[in-house]
């Protein structure tokens, strides 16, 4: 029986490493191509893997042409202004949903699963003329826009709040807690690791998000959006955008590595994945 058990933890370590390997393949290849001449990144020969001479042209030219620190700038702020309102939002959301009695909360609910199963580019446009009509276009506030609430997030903390014990709740009544004291002193630290994976997901989201940063915006833009103006027509210079690429990682990359713990127990709490 332990030869048994050794025997299927080796064959999966076997296909985790393969597979760990599959995902690291662009990446590497991305970093590669950073350092190879146009030429280089566009040949059809399949051995030639490794610049032939690692040049640091593309970075410079990068760098000169795109204003990399404005774009962290718009890039950290679209971040951290959507992580807060999400999280804040959805918090609130979540408990009223979860703890409370009101009338129309099964209906009000349902409205929000209803926007969990609809496409979000249905909402682009709606989104689009209410930024125009606050006049806010091609501002920070209109990258956070879309995400100061989210269906998602409310639904995650209400099923956190839901798992909590009532008990708790009569015990703070007895001790003379109003509602806002019983969610902000009792209740909403217990949802902390709920929190922490809304926050993981949504600045996730927002790093990734390019098409409505390219609606809204035409100066305030952050990395996506500005690596995808990067591509021309009919041709692209690879071996600039790799670049381009490799210093837009730096934000999340720096991020996961300060916040590794929060990561890993944010996503093993909430039983998702990125």
């Amino acid at each position: 029986m332990a030869a048994k058990e050794r025997t299927t933890a080796v064959i999966i370590h076997i296909v985790l490493i393969l597979i760990s390997i599959t995902m690291l393949v662009p990446f590497i290849w991305m970093i590669l191509t950073a350092f190879k001449t146009l030429s280089e990144s566009t040949s059809v020969n399949p051995f030639v893997i490794f610049p032939s001479k690692w040049i640091t042209d593309n970075f410079t030219k990068v760098i000169d042409n795109m204003d990399f620190v404005q774009l962290y700038i718009n890039t950290l702020l679209l971040i951290l202004g959507r992580v807060v309102a999400a999280v804040l939002t959805a918090t609130l959301a979540g408990y009223a949903f979860g703890r409370l009695e009101f009338k129309g909360k099964n209906f009000m609910f349902s409205l929000v699963l209803f926007q969990m199963m609809v496409p979000g580019q249905i909402f682009i446009i709606p989104q689009y003329l209410m930024v125009s009509n606050l006049g806010m276009l091609n501002t920070i506030f209109a990258l956070i826009f879309p995400g100061l609430v989210t269906a998602f997030g409310t639904f995650l903390l209400r099923q956190a709040y839901m798992g909590l014990p009532r008990d708790l709740e009569e015990a703070a009544r007895l001790d003379g807690c109003n509602i806002g004291q019983t969610f902000l002193f009792i209740m909403a630290p217990l949802t902390r690791s709920s929190m922490v994976a809304l926050g993981i997901f949504t600045a996730v989201f927002a790093y990734k998000d390019l098409m409505w940063p390219l609606i809204c915006n035409k100066d305030v833009m952050p990395l996506s959006a500005a690596l995808a103006k990067m591509q021309g027509q009919y041709a692209s210079n690879y071996p600039q955008l790799m670049a381009a690429s490799l210093l837009a990682c730096i934000p999340m990359i720096v991020l996961y590595l300060i916040f590794q713990k929060q990561f890993i127990e944010g996503i093993a709490t909430s039983g998702g994945k990125l």
